[in-house]
């Protein structure tokens, strides 16, 4: 049961479940801060998004897409949430299906 201090904002926030900022030293956590959305949003424009600069067949496009979704999932998982975890990887997963029988149609 959650306690009564819980709210929507606090289970996105990194700052008040922990996550990078309760690192000892604050200089590598900064850097993943940023690094790895920025590496997860990279990722994704040059193999996922419609406009990608490479081309990928079906394969490739539902590897990545499943590797940043896993990521995404366990990364909240690993924050102490793992209910938010399961719920966004299940809500990504039937999107996901959703959108690809869209796609090969």
């Amino acid at each position: 049961m959650p306690s009564a201090s819980w709210s929507a904002p606090s289970v996105c926030c990194l700052w008040r479940t922990g996550g990078y900022l309760t690192w000892p030293y604050p200089f590598p956590a900064l850097f993943f801060i940023v690094g790895a959305p920025l590496f997860a949003a990279l990722v994704w424009f040059f193999f996922r998004s419609p406009n990608s600069p490479i081309e990928t067949d079906v394969v490739g496009k539902t590897i990545v897409e499943v590797a940043l979704v896993v990521a995404a999932g366990a990364t909240w998982i690993s924050l102490g949430h793992p209910a938010v975890g399961l719920v966004f990887v299940v809500v990504a997963a039937v999107s996901g299906i959703v959108a690809a029988r869209r796609e090969t149609a």
